[in-house]
C-alpha cells in the first residue's frame, strides 16, 4: 500500500500544561507509521484564519457542527492574544493509512456522552481533552479543548499539509514569544534524544520529554534530525582529545599487565608509555568512531568523502529548552554521563545503558549550547521539504 503523510498538531494548551510528552508517548508506542518531522511554531492571524476556513470547508467525515466547533476553537485558541503568539507543535507522520491510524489513537472530537466512570483513557483525547456541555442546554458546548488536531481523511490532510508547507518556510524554527522578568538569567539548552530511543515503537522519547517537563522550562524549538557524519564529527570533536587523554593511558597500562601475565616478564614504564601512545591511542580513536557511528549510523573511516554531509541512517530528536538556569536544570534531570552513577529518578538512570548509549545529550554550558545549535543547524527544519516533496509526488 502507498505511503502517505499526515500530521498531528499539539495545541497551545496541551503544550502549556506540559502534556506534550504524554501525547508523544501514546503516538510513538502505538503506531506502525514513522515520525519524520516535528516543528514548534507560533501561528499568526493569517495562518489561523486560513486553517479555520479549511476546517469549515472540508467536513472531513465529521458533521458540520463538529467542523464548526473545531474551526471556532482554532480561531479562539491558536490566534495571538495581547500581541503574543502561542506555541503549537506540528508532528508529521509517514506510512500506510496515516489518517486512519492517527485518528484512532487521537480519538473522536465528540465522543458519545457518557459518565466519568465509563471513560477508559484509551486514546489521547480520552486522557487530555475536555468537552463540557451546558447543563441547562445539552446541545451547547460550554468548554472545549481537543488536546490535538488531526485530519480524518487523506484529501483533507493533503490540503492542510499544503497550507503548512506554504507558511512554515517564513517562520523561525525557534519560537521567541516570551518576555522574561530577568532576561539576564535566561539560558537555552540543546537536548538530543539519541538514536537508541527510535529503533522501535516506544514510549521512551515521550517519557523523556515528560521527565524534562519537571524543570519548568519551555520547549521553544523541535526538529527530527538525521545527523550526518560531518555534523557528528564536528559536534563531538571536543570529545576526541579527551578520550585520548583519558583512555590511552588506561589501555596502555592494561596492555602492559596482560603482556606481563601472558609472557611472565616485567616490562618497563617506557614500554607502557609506548603501548599507550600506540595501541592506547588507537583504542581511543576507535571509541570515538563508535560514538560517531552511534549518532550518524556509519563510522567516519567507512564513509566515502562525498557522503560525509549526507543525512545519517539513524534519527534523533533535537529540542531547545529555554528559561532561567536552563543548563543546570536540564542536566540535573538528565543525570551524569554514566547511567550507573546517575541518581534514581534521572533520565539516564531510568533509560541509559552505558556511557555512550545513555539515552540523551544536553549542553554542559551556554557556550556549548550555542556551538551545538550551530552544528546541527537548529534554525533549519526539514518539515517544509518533506511536505513539499510529498505533495509534488501526489500532485
Amino acid at each position: 500500500m502507498e505511503h502517505s503523510l499526515s500530521y498531528v498538531l499539539v495545541t497551545p494548551y496541551t503544550i502549556a500544561k506540559s502534556r506534550t510528552g504524554g501525547v508523544l508517548s501514546r503516538l510513538l508506542s502505538r503506531l506502525d507509521i514513522e515520525l519524520v518531522g516535528a516543528q514548534m511554531f507560533a501561528p499568526d492571524e493569517h495562518f489561523v484564519s486560513r486553517y479555520a476556513a479549511l476546517i469549515r470547508e472540508q467536513h472531513d467525515g465529521d458533521n458540520a457542527k463538529t467542523s464548526e466547533l473545531l474551526a471556532d476553537y482554532i480561531e479562539q485558541n491558536l490566534s495571538p492574544s495581547q500581541g503574543r503568539r502561542h506555541r503549537s507543535l506540528l508532528l508529521i507522520f509517514r506510512g500506510e493509512e496515516p489518517c486512519r491510524k492517527l485518528s484512532e489513537i487521537c480519538g473522536p472530537v465528540q465522543a458519545e456522552r457518557r459518565s466519568i466512570d465509563s471513560m477508559t483513557g484509551e486514546n489521547i483525547r480520552d486522557t487530555y481533552a475536555d468537552l463540557i456541555m451546558d447543563s441547562d442546554d445539552p446541545d451547547h458546548v460550554s468548554y472545549f479543548e481537543p488536546a490535538v488536531l488531526t485530519p480524518r481523511l487523506q484529501s483533507t490532510s493533503d490540503l492542510h499539509l499544503k497550507m503548512f508547507a506554504d507558511w512554515l518556510p517564513d517562520e523561525q524554527n525557534i519560537v521567541e514569544n516570551m518576555v522574561y522578568p530577568n532576561p539576564s538569567k535566561v539560558q537555552r539548552s540543546l537536548v538530543i534524544i539519541k538514536p537508541d530511543n527510535w529503533k522501535y515503537a516506544s514510549s521512551k522519547p515521550g517519557t523523556i520529554i515528560d521527565m524534562f517537563s519537571r524543570t519548568g522550562l519551555r520547549v521553544v524549538g523541535v526538529k527530527v534530525h538525521r545527523m550526518s557524519v560531518a555534523e557528528a564529527l564536528e559536534f563531538y570533536g571536543p570529545v576526541k582529545d579527551a578520550l585520548k587523554e583519558k583512555l590511552a593511558p588506561v589501555f596502555g597500562r592494561k596492555a602492559k599487565e596482560q603482556l606481563e601475565a601472558h609472557f611472565n616478564i616485567t616490562l618497563s614504564s617506557d614500554t607502557e608509555q609506548a603501548l599507550s601512545s600506540s595501541v592506547g591511542i588507537e583504542y581511543a580513536v576507535d571509541q570515538f568512531e563508535q560514538i560517531i557511528e552511534f549518532m550518524s549510523g556509519i563510522r567516519p573511516s567507512q564513509c566515502p568523502l562525498e557522503e560525509l554531509n549526507q543525512p545519517g541512517s539513524v534519527k534523533c530528536m533535537i529540542l531547545i529548552y529555554e528559561g532561567e538556569d536552563a543548563i543546570g536544570k536540564i542536566r540535573d534531570v538528565l543525570g551524569p554521563t554514566d547511567p550507573l552513577k546517575a541518581p534514581g529518578g534521572t533520565i539516564r538512570r531510568e533509560f541509559g545503558s552505558n556511557i555512550m548509549v545513555n539515552t540523551a545529550h544536553a549542553s554542559d554550558s551556554a557556550e556549548s549550547a550555542k556551538r551545538e545549535m550551530k552544528v546541527v543547524k537548529i534554525h533549519d527544519n526539514s518539515c517544509g521539504d518533506i511536505m513539499r516533496s510529498y505533495l509534488a509526488m501526489h500532485a
